[in-house]
């Protein structure tokens, strides 16, 4: 006879055994029919403490810090089976109550705060020994616990996942809770550990790779989306090159995915990268393979955000290349400019506002515009401009394809080299390549004719390119002193864009 019990799926009755052969009778309730935890999620608010009162135990003394025995896995268990049955509100709660109720022991910090100052004028032994215990007072409660979860069979993917629940709570500004940000910095610098460079795999990807990882690269490619099965053969066969990371404790699941075009030269449009190229069983000539084009990079799991996973890919991934090809001698993004249209329509608007239009563009541009379009002089003309580029309905006409040119490429400029968040490019990708030390190096036009080209971005697409010699000095220029490195390009269309606008 089948000891599993009808009606409860085989993962959750193992989990009971676990539960009951550790926890003897704690792992019954209601006549023990089901597991604990299964009945917990439908008990309502005490239920979810009473849960979390009995799986997450209070820190050991300082004394027994180091001589304390784990808790049990079942404590993990039924944590982590516990969470995954709430639905989206309930998750929220239970986050909310977990940071606010099982944190930090203020009032002994305080008290161990204050014993600090007492001690300032006695001996270093002894200065350091109650800053040590501060230290360890400092510790939230809940660490211990998902230090324990990430030991337990998909314990690691578990937590991944709970922080973007986190970071999906406190970006959404539902909550503006203290609490869950410190559990949010928690979770991100316990990852940040598990998953530093030196404990992750980097793979190449090829068309021998299994099945379902080709599949999950297909289904994570955030810039370029793969039509099918004949598009990831092409940016996986000859002339590309495809990476990810991968880490022990996620088998299976990339986490970050750098997609490579080798050409001879440094591409201007996308299109002839991901749609346009040679048969699929070519054979590579390596002499024609001068350059590497990093075309499309994807973090593939929302709880690693601001977990440094993309710079160190590229680095890894340079230096294969470099081992492969030794006579390669050029690196570079082809990469979109997310969030350029959004922000134009509002740049324009507000020019609109201040009855500046006359500013955006020069006397013959504008009289381009009005010819074509048949709009009125002025704030009309920028009206039917603002509607043009926003329904793409520009790419029609020739003419104004070719006045728009110079005009969207100054402003773009402008856009990443000058608008700045505290003091850094303001677009995500400008500022991730910035950050390893790339040049803003050329702004290429109609790069990206693609429907979400033209709507991200008005099809300009930019290189940032990396002089290897260089990305050190670039690197520590922008972060710290918040330079950017630009081509002459890049600056003389930015010094157009200032001299027009009067900035």
């Amino acid at each position: 006879m089948s000891l599993v019990r009808p009606g409860i799926p085989l993962c959750v009755w193992r989990h009971w055994r676990v539960l009951r052969s550790v926890q003897g009778v704690r792992g019954r309730q209601c006549g023990g029919t089901r597991p604990r935890c299964f009945s917990s999620v439908h008990n309502g608010e005490r239920s979810m403490e009473e849960l979390l009162r009995r799986t997450v135990t209070p820190l050991p003394t300082y004394e027994t810090r180091d001589k304390s025995p784990p808790p049990p896995d079942s404590n993990s268990l039924e944590f982590m089976y516990f969470y995954r049955k709430l639905n989206k509100e309930q998750k929220q709660e239970f986050l909310e109550t977990l940071s606010k109720e099982f944190g930090v022991d203020h009032r002994g910090v305080s008290e161990l705060a204050v014993k600090l100052l007492d001690t300032q004028l006695r001996d270093s032994a002894t200065v350091l020994q109650v800053e040590d215990r501060l230290r360890y007072s400092l510790t939230p409660r809940y660490r211990h616990l998902l230090g324990h979860i990430s030991r337990v069979e998909g314990g690691v993917k578990f937590l991944v996942d709970l922080r973007a629940d986190v970071l999906a709570v406190t970006t959404s500004k539902v909550t503006d809770s203290p609490h869950m940000r410190d559990l949010n910095n928690t979770l991100k610098s316990l990852l940040s550990e598990w998953f530093s460079v030196g404990l992750l795999r980097l793979e190449r990807i090829t068309w021998q790779s299994p099945c379902e990882l080709l599949q999950k690269i297909s289904q994570y490619e955030a810039v370029h989306p793969v039509r099918n099965w004949t598009d990831i053969k092409r940016r996986v066969g000859p002339y590309r090159r495809c990476y990810a990371f991968t880490h022990a404790s996620m088998p299976g699941e990339p986490l970050v995915v750098l997609h490579v075009a080798l050409t001879q030269d440094i591409s201007d449009n996308i299109q002839g990268i991901v749609r346009e190229f040679t048969t699929l069983d070519a054979i590579e000539e390596v002499q024609k393979i001068n350059t590497a084009i990093f075309y499309s990079i994807s973090s593939t799991q929302a709880g690693l955000q601001g977990v440094e996973l993309g710079n160190y890919l590229i680095k890894r991934v340079v230096r294969e290349l470099q081992s492969e090809f030794p006579h390669m001698s050029q690196f570079s993004s082809l990469s979109p400019i997310p969030g350029f249209t959004s922000w134009l329509q509002g740049f324009l608007g507000q020019y609109r506002k201040e009855g500046r239009a006359a500013e955006l563009l020069s006397e013959q541009e504008w009289r381009e515009v009005e010819e074509v379009t048949g709009a009125a002089p002025g704030a009309a003309a920028l009206e039917t401009l603002r509607a043009l580029l926003g329904s793409g309905e520009w790419l029609r006409s020739e003419r104004l394809i070719r006045t728009l040119e110079h005009v969207l490429m100054r402003l773009c400029a402008w856009y990443l080299y000058g608008e700045k968040r505290r003091g850094y490019a303001l677009n995500p990708v400008a500022n991730f390549h910035l950050q390893n030390g790339a040049v803003l190096w050329r702004l290429n036009w109609l790069a990206d004719t693609s429907p979400r080209g033209i709507a991200n971005s008005c099809g300009i697409m930019v290189n940032y390119r990396y002089f290897l010699q260089e990305t050190s000095t670039n690197s520590a220029a922008y972060l710290q002193s918040k330079v950017i490195t630009a081509s002459e390009q890049v600056l003389s269309l930015v010094s157009q864009f200032q001299k027009n606008s009067k900035l």
